[in-house]
């Protein structure tokens, strides 16, 4: 992932350091149980233990001649250890595969608790602006059109719930991907005692593999990915919402516009929604890794490396823009503007249009059909959309040539919007005890 779009403590998490880090200690590890079995030489663990690990530059330097990491990682390592005999017992018994995916639950379990937090962040962030906003009336649309009267809190209590429910799901895949293997070539343990295995994973703080053929298998972090792919989407899902309210035509929402800033090269009255934008770009970057790294689960018998360069990059992105994803939409929900003025002019709009399902179910009552009721209500509705009358107007004259009376009462309430707030009681009792 570009400079741009990466966070500090993510940005580390996937460092070329931070990744040589965790190979010392996942080997000293296994060094370690090696020694407290007698299988090597017990002086030989802390002069390893002691080494610092090689720097990117002079792995890379090695892999020039090798072209295999984990030796280029080896030899450089070795390079730094006194005396450098003791570096002969490090990765005894071991295969690539073994350093790589137990260094790699590491790192995706240390990238997962960064953005659980933040999800909970957003998910804090999200249920108190709907909680704010739970009586601010605004028109609900379906298919773009005005459908009914709701409240802004409404559709951000939405929001708020199924990023709660992206964030358990991370959760539930931070235990598919915390899987370590220590099994050596083809996984048999064939040069290596399980019970180093259950050491390392004791120690690291992960969970054996139930099989490990020497590559773990890669469902748990197709998981992963797509529980990633589902956060952002709802990252996009929130911003989609407010780039729909900054339209010209709309105007009921604005993300944060700061002190200087520009909104065109051109055009110095525009207020962009450029944040929002970002946002629904970075989501299909996220989405696109679900298939790449889910092609990494059927591998050549025991062993292929196809999902290495794969997982190189997508890994990194994913969690790296997810990471990004969750601060800016936090970042633009703490500073959203919310026009509640506005959004009650757009709700009277259509002249009272908003009500027509209501004023339907009231002819009902009057012992008219459905199909007449239907026809009575949608031939008052487009006289006032052609006319710009109002609909309780309209409704009128198309019931006096049908012989009906309508009760005034009655549609006081059947037109009063604030009866809306009121339903939706229970939704922000809910709300109120999401954490």
């Amino acid at each position: 992932m570009i400079e741009r779009y990466t966070l500090p403590e993510m940005g580390r998490v996937w460092s070329e350091q931070h990744k040589y880090e965790l190979w010392c200690k996942v080997e000293t590890l296994v060094l370690e149980a090696h020694a407290r079995a007698g299988v090597v030489p017990a002086d030989c663990v802390e002069p390893v233990r002691q080494a610092p690990p090689p720097t990117p530059e002079a792995v890379a330097e090695v892999e020039k001649v090798t072209q295999h990491d984990v030796i280029a990682f080896l030899t450089a390592w070795a390079d730094n250890t006194t005396p450098r005999e003791a570096a002969a017992y490090v990765h005894h018994g071991m295969t690539s595969s073994d350093l790589l995916d137990t260094a790699l639950a590491l790192q995706l379990v240390e990238a997962t608790d960064i953005l659980l937090d933040k999800a909970t962040e957003l998910v804090a962030v999200l249920r108190d602006h709907a909680l704010e906003h739970r009586r601010t009336l605004r028109v609900g649309r379906t298919h773009g059109i005005h459908g009914e009267p709701d409240v802004w809190g409404h559709r951000v209590a939405d929001f708020a719930f199924a990023m709660a429910r992206s964030r358990d799901r991370l959760r539930r895949a931070r235990e598919s991907v915390g899987v370590m293997a220590i099994s050596g070539a083809v996984g048999t343990y064939s040069n290596i005692d399980p019970a180093v295995e259950a050491y390392v994973a004791e120690k690291l703080g992960l969970r054996q593999a139930d099989v490990s053929t020497q590559v773990i298998m890669r469902d748990g972090i197709a998981e992963w990915v797509s529980a990633l792919a589902i956060i952002a989407t709802v990252c996009e899902a929130v911003a989609l919402e407010i780039r729909h309210g900054q339209r010209t035509e709309v105007r009921e929402l604005w993300e944060p516009f700061g002190k200087g800033q520009k909104g065109s090269s051109a055009m110095p009255h525009k207020k962009n929604p450029i944040l929002c934008e970002r946002i629904c770009g970075l989501a299909r970057v996220v989405r696109a890794q679900i298939v790449p790294v889910m092609e990494g689960i059927p591998l050549w018998h025991e062993r292929d490396i196809s999902h290495s360069s794969v997982e190189r990059i997508a890994l990194p992105d994913a969690a790296i823009a997810t990471d990004y994803l969750l601060h800016l939409t936090t970042r633009v929900m703490r500073g959203l503007v919310v026009d509640a003025d506005r959004m009650r002019q757009n709700l009277e709009a259509t002249g009272g249009l908003i009500y027509s399902s209501a004023v339907l179910l009231e002819l009902l009552k009057t012992n008219m059909s459905r199909e007449d009721a239907y026809a009575l209500t949608q031939a008052a509705a487009m006289e006032t959309w052609n006319t710009g009358r109002p609909f309780r107007e309209t409704l009128r004259e198309q019931a006096a040539a049908a012989g009906k009376q309508l009760d005034e009462e009655r549609l006081d309430e059947i037109f009063r919007p604030e009866r809306y707030v009121e339903r939706l009681d229970g939704v922000f009792e809910r709300l109120e005890k999401l954490a």
